[in-house]
């Protein structure tokens, strides 16, 4: 019997319909929110491909190694991942980041037209887009592993990371850790248990999807979070159609960011969650996480990443909300 036909029953004692008030007003569970948003984000991509109704042909004038080239893709279909399929498999793994027409575009984003495409990746002279992909992209995945690194009557609420500074010393993401909910204790051991989910997201290899939905889908999808639900208008209209948001799913993971992120968490080697900090926000009292990764192309020493380490424990006060106004900054509340 469904719990409505429960609660309905005339024959229920009092006992039971205090239960049923309880059941109806409880929070979700961080995993019930994730099968939730991605049942929503499963029917709006299928709705969305399902308007290609008609395959059209685009010109895609590839310019770099190992020689330039012209491709001919499906217009809203093939996206910049698709064209490495067709070049060689080393732009397949080591690409972080597209340039179409020259703007910064998604690797799994559908080309809109006629465009010329470069790929980007780590080991350019000059690898600032690439960098800051990969610095924007681990805040994300910072948010994948607070919702799913602890115990499930552990709520964590996300609130939002900041633009990538990779002179801070470290990503961010500010979030609620229901500490005021539940009695337990940050320590090394979080910070190891934590750091151990993100350097296992290296070896599976999910990509990054990003896609657009309207204001009236992305309340629903994060209708169970104030923080993004208040964040959503603000959003909305700094975007082009100033009705849309952007949003990404990673494994199972959902969150809001105007983006690029990076093609997938291959990208990841070394990675380290390497502080919490109790902050005062514009939202009330959260938590910092900070973290450190480097790139898979790129080596260092151990020792070399224990100094970047203890360089990126110290509380971030570079971090800026990338939706709150000046006025709304955090406020640091405790300092080591």
């Amino acid at each position: 019997m469904s719990i409505r036909k429960l609660c309905s029953n005339r024959l229920i004692r009092p006992l039971d319909k205090t239960f049923c008030r309880y059941y109806s007003q409880r929070k979700l569970t961080n995993a019930e929110i994730r099968k939730k948003r991605n049942a929503l984000f499963e029917e709006e991509k299928a709705r969305q491909l399902s308007l290609v109704t008609r395959i059209e042909k685009i010109e895609v004038k590839y310019e770099g190694h190992p020689e330039p080239c012209t491709l001919i893709m499906n217009k809203g279909l093939s996206t910049p991942y698709h064209c490495t399929m067709h070049l060689q498999e080393l732009l397949m793994d080591r690409s972080v980041v597209a340039k179409v027409n020259g703007q910064l575009w998604d690797m799994h984003r559908p080309l809109e037209e006629d465009c010329t495409l470069e790929l980007l990746h780590f080991l350019e002279k000059k690898p600032f887009a690439s960098n800051n992909t990969f610095w924007r992209s681990m805040s994300f995945v910072l948010g994948h592993i607070l919702e799913t690194g602890f115990k499930e009557d552990i709520r964590v609420d996300l609130c939002s990371f900041s633009r990538p500074n990779v002179r801070s010393g470290s990503f961010v993401y500010d979030a609620n850790l229901g500490t005021a909910t539940t009695d337990y204790t940050i320590n090394e051991s979080v910070l190891r248990g934590l750091s151990a989910i993100g350097y296992r997201l290296g070896a599976q290899k999910l990509p990054f999807e990003p896609l657009y939905v309207d204001v009236a889908l992305a309340e629903k999808m994060f209708v169970d979070n104030p923080y993004k639900l208040q964040q959503i208008p603000s959003i909305a209209s700094k975007s082009e159609s100033k009705s849309h948001v952007k949003v990404y799913r990673m494994g199972e993971h959902i969150d809001i960011s105007n983006g690029p992120l990076m093609s997938s968490t291959s990208h990841i080697s070394n990675f380290r969650v390497t502080a919490i900090h109790p902050i005062m926000t514009g939202y009330g009292m959260l938590h910092r996480v900070q973290g450190l990764a480097i790139p898979h192309p790129l080596k260092l020493h151990h020792w070399a990443f224990d100094l970047l380490d203890e360089r990126a424990s110290k509380l971030n006060v570079e971090a800026a909300y990338p939706y709150l106004r000046q006025e709304e900054e955090s406020e640091i509340l405790m300092k080591e």
